[in-house]
């Protein structure tokens, strides 16, 4: 289905839980954030029902989310669940790594195709306190892993961030080289409890691609990678990875949008940087059917804005971004 912009949507982003195993700094206070009453989190059935809705309009590719996905009671379940669905060609998962190592084998029997791993350093002591506690051995562990288990692609995102790691990003690039990993760096947002932290801190990926290329040589223009996301791709020659920009501020993507996410308290979110979002889970447990459902996610496909409000600042009172999956 197309929205009013004659946009195909067909991509639906899932946080499956509010909780993470980091406290990230751009992401959320240092005490965390209150959790949500279990209750209100959609339970896997009710996902599953939603997708199946879902699929009725157009929705063909799913991306689970967090919080961190991975602590999710019944994580394999689900991604079992969601390859018997016909419809869906693609499930991937957006994660901190963390738990990675452990589970990939798991995950990847059970259906799981791509896997997005977010590195901001690759120094431990950086990692320890950007996440508040996190440890960097057992990223790369998941990182390992996930080429081992031949995950493809195996993308790393990396949040460029002034005076904390753009003095690495070099180095990361230069994974590519060796590596069959596809770096993304992506542009530092002001989003909720981070707006303050973040002032200053900008670095647009203009700015980080002419700090690669003056490195390690021109950037060659490279055909979008298997997946469904907004970067940008470019390869150093030879390389056996990528290195891909995504500039959500400096230069929006808004006209190739394609998504839309289901926040874990059961809200469908038209976009991410707009506060507007129609409730989905009161009709799931009414016990609202296949045909009911299907037309909740037509009102959010007919109410997505034509561009994101970033430049206005986040829009949140309540909720940080992992409570809403980014």
């Amino acid at each position: 289905m197309q929205d009013q912009f004659r946009r195909p949507i067909n991509y639906l982003r899932i946080s499956v839980t509010d909780r993470c195993n980091l406290r990230c700094i751009y992401c959320m206070p240092p005490e965390g954030v209150k959790s949500i009453k279990h209750e209100e989190i959609l339970s896997i059935e009710e996902i599953i029902k939603a997708v199946k809705a879902g699929v009725r309009i157009g929705i063909k590719k799913i991306r689970l989310t967090g919080g961190e996905p991975l602590v999710r009671g019944g994580i394999i379940d689900l991604v079992g669940s969601l390859n018997n669905i016909p419809e869906i060609d693609d499930i991937a998962i957006t994660t901190n790594g963390i738990l990675l190592g452990e589970m990939v084998g798991t995950l990847k029997r059970a259906g799981l195709n791509r896997v997005n791993i977010s590195l901001d350093t690759m120094k431990p002591e950086r990692f320890k306190r950007i996440t508040r506690g996190g440890n960097l051995d057992l990223v790369w562990k998941g990182i390992n892993a996930a080429l081992n288990a031949e995950l493809e692609p195996v993308k790393i995102n990396t949040v460029a961030i002034r005076g904390f790691n753009d003095d690495e990003l070099v180095d990361l690039a230069r994974l590519t080289l060796d590596h069959p990993l596809h770096i993304r760096f992506i542009e530092l947002m002001p989003i909720g409890s981070s707006q303050a932290w973040a002032r200053g801190k900008f670095i647009a990926s203009s700015e980080v691609k002419e700090k690669i290329e003056g490195a390690l040589g021109n950037l060659i223009a490279e055909k979008t990678i298997h997946g469904n996301g907004p970067a940008l791709y470019t390869r150093l020659p030879g390389a056996r990875g990528t290195i891909g920009f995504i500039s959500a501020v400096s230069n929006h993507f808004c006209a190739g949008c394609n998504r839309l996410r289901l926040t874990s308290t059961g809200q469908l979110r038209p976009c991410l940087f707009n506060h507007r979002e129609i409730e989905l889970k009161q009709a799931l447990r009414s016990g609202a059917g296949l045909e009911e459902l299907t037309e909740i996610f037509r009102k959010a496909i007919v109410s997505k804005p034509v561009g994101h409000d970033l430049d206005k600042a986040w829009q949140e009172d309540d909720r940080v971004m992992s409570q809403i999956g980014g």
